[in-house]
């Protein structure tokens, strides 16, 4: 009886309002995409109609136009397929089992949300900032609410730029559309995960999705160690030393809509379509290679900007794939013919964000070899289950011919012993005269955390954490690597094994229910709300009780007109300050000052500089309007937090109180 009241209909109408766009997207597009992607059509289109509306919605933004007008040409190709009949219910029908897959997804992960939806500790401030921001005003680049007079210039923003752009269309707050994005991303990439599989696997075509609901095996490391779960959670991921080892379960229950995380569904999809295309060149039209191109490109396009590691590992695969399909093909077609489409697919992933290039600043350095590898066994409990998986399918190969173990000696004597764990099955798939689709993917995410072992790219994070960023944002990329081959590779081996039988419908059925009936029960009894949870998708729902003059301020400053800016205290990173610009996307002059410094350096010394610019308008009131004035801002919030880290001192400084409330005021110039 306690939580049915927290689901509003404003949130009802989000979820349902939320779920037509994407279907309208997906619907629209879905009949072009027949003939080039066949049965696969369908899943396809999910996610290639949502990166083009982003696309879309995105120029909208660089020309400053409605962001709302990107759906209008998906409405008119949903008419024009309507009215040629190239859309039926008949057809929609044989489609059930990839809306599924979606659905059960989707709202697995809104279930998760709805136990743990508060913007409350980690990076959940900074993803709501720029989410807020985007939604209040959509323009390219968008504005830094932590940073007044900046840009997103010195950030892959995409994602918040993609959800912002949902929720501006399907009328949703920014508030809820927060909890409604983990589970598009975790529904899009369960359904990419299982075409996958179906693509690959002729049964157990629901193993790749393993990879999703795997953790790592220091998570039951920790659960020996009588930790509780969410302990457990945190520390699985802390691993490594110095680094962190983030696997897809925790990043999804831990619930930072962040951008190594919002990325996953576009890597998958990436993998997908390059499989595809590596299976099916041969078979496929003139017209159908140029679509699968232009696809390709627009995923692959987007990465820098929705997390810009990404496309570092992915543009080699891309790379690497095309001239897989042209070996494979050399001798059927002439190579003017085999290659021409994909020699289009790297330009054109440049030129269709063109612009975000042009704009982009980035203080990141190069690349260093690694003096402080990682400790074996720390290195062993984050990949184990995978190389495990290989191992055991490579054992035969490895008892005929031992002596290549001695591939792994070097990496040893030279104190990369971590880095020679990997190198065992690398070798042994290496050497294996026909190569899989999987087991390329496999050898491809070996080779990523050797990588990992040996490089690492330079950035801000300082001595102790040099390459945290390196593991962090390559290991998501390389778990997904090893987990689709380690699952596809053991599901072609239970084929062979031919030992397993075929289960009745009705059976499979019983089974799939009892397992999901028991993941959706689990956020019931499972703590899964690390304390912060409040049991509705209304992700300041919590602001009510716990701050109650900050909600209502919130709710206040929401409803001025865009072009504003506000002053509140800054009080460091993972804190409560900067909640006023988090919470409305509302630019203050220095928020989360950390994370500034990382993406802008300090070179103009403005660090110290906004930082004590901040402290003398609260506390010298002769000072209070002219440095007002010097960062254009128009609204000065005076709370708890203001009052602990200042001597606050502004009822001299002419200003005019317009909103007060539960101990929260709002000031104007």
């Amino acid at each position: 009886m306690g939580v049915v009241p927290l689901i509003s209909e404003i949130q009802v109408f989000s979820v349902v309002s939320w779920l037509c766009l994407l279907s309208v997207l997906s619907l629209s597009v879905y009949p072009s995409l027949k003939k080039t992607f066949s049965r696969y059509a369908f899943p396809v289109s999910f996610t290639a109609s949502l990166l083009l509306f982003t696309l879309i919605s995105w120029y909208c933004g660089l020309c400053r136009l409605p962001v709302q007008i990107a759906i209008i040409p998906f409405l008119i190709l949903l008419f024009y397929h309507i009215l040629h009949r190239n859309l039926t219910f008949s057809d929609l029908k044989e489609q059930w089992r990839w809306e599924l897959i979606f659905f059960i997804f989707f709202f697995l992960m809104l279930d998760v949300r709805y136990f743990n939806p508060t913007i409350s500790y980690a990076e959940k401030f900074m993803d709501h900032a720029f989410l807020a921001s985007v939604i209040r005003q959509p323009v390219v680049p968008p504005l830094d609410p932590w940073f007044s007079g900046g840009f997103l210039n010195i950030y892959y923003y995409l994602g918040y730029w993609m959800f912002g752009a949902l929720a501006i269309t399907s009328g949703v707050p920014s508030n809820i559309a927060f909890n409604l994005a983990l589970p598009t991303v975790l529904g899009l990439s369960a359904l990419n995960l299982y075409a996958i599989g179906d693509l690959l696997l002729e049964r157990f075509r629901w193993l790749p999705l393993i990879t999703l609901l795997l953790p790592n095996p220091s998570f039951f490391y920790q659960i020996i160690l009588s930790k509780g779960i969410n302990t457990v959670l945190w520390d699985s991921t802390r691993t490594i030393t110095n680094t962190i080892n983030e696997y897809p379960l925790f990043s999804f229950i831990w619930g930072d809509v962040h951008p190594h995380v919002i990325g996953i569904f576009n890597q998958i999809f990436l993998i997908f379509v390059l499989i595809y295309a590596f299976k099916t060149w041969r078979s496929l039209s003139s017209r159908s290679k140029w679509i699968l191109c232009i696809v390709t490109s627009i995923s692959l396009g987007s990465m820098p900007l929705f997390n810009t590691w990404d496309v570092l590992i992915y543009a080699p695969i891309t790379v690497l794939f095309g001239v897989l399909i042209w070996w494979k093909n050399r001798s059927i077609e002439p190579l003017s013919h085999a290659v021409r489409p994909l020699l289009v697919v790297p330009p054109l992933s440049i030129a269709i964000y063109l612009p975000f290039y042009l704009e982009l600043k980035t203080n990141t350095g190069g690349f260093a070899l690694v003096q402080l590898p990682s400790d074996p066994t720390q290195f062993f409990l984050v990949h184990g289950f995978f190389i495990a998986i290989l191992l055991a399918l490579l054992l035969k190969d490895i008892i005929k011919k031992p002596y290549y173990l001695v591939a792994a000696v070097p990496f040893i004597l030279a104190g990369y012993t971590a880095a020679a764990i990997a190198i065992v099955p690398l070798v042994y798939l290496m050497l294996k005269k026909d190569h899989k689709i999987s087991e390329i993917l496999a050898l491809l995410g070996l080779f990523l955390i050797t990588f990992c072992e040996l490089v690492y790219l330079k950035d801000n994070m300082g001595d102790t954490y040099f390459r945290m960023n390196t593991v962090f944002k390559c290991y998501i990329a390389a778990w997904l690597l090893l987990g689709i081959s380690a699952f596809t590779m053991a599901g072609q081996a239970l084929l062979r094994w031919g030992k397993i039988p075929i289960l009745s419908r009705q059976f499979n059925a019983v089974i799939a229910i009892a397992l999901l009936a028991i993941l959706f029960i689990a956020p019931f009894y499972v703590p899964l709300n690390l304390n912060y949870g409040s049991q509705s998708l209304d992700g300041l729902e919590y602001l009510r009780i716990a701050h109650p003059g900050d909600a209502a301020a919130v709710a206040y400053l929401r409803g001025l007109p865009d072009d504003i800016r506000i002053i509140e205290a800054e009080g460091g990173d993972y804190t409560y300050y900067s909640r006023i610009s988090s919470f409305t996307g509302i630019p203050t002059i220095i928020g989360m000052p950390f994370h500034e410094y990382m993406w802008r350096g300090d070179d103009t010394g403005w660090y110290n500089q906004r930082i004590s610019d901040v402290r003398a308008i609260y506390e010298q009131p002769e000072n209070t309007r002219p440095l007002m004035q010097k960062y254009n801002a128009t609204f000065l919030i005076v709370g708890e937090p203001e009052r602990n880290r200042y001597r606050v001192n502004v009822s001299s400084s002419g200003l005019e109180r317009i909103f007060s409330q539960d101990g929260t005021e709002i000031y104007r110039i």
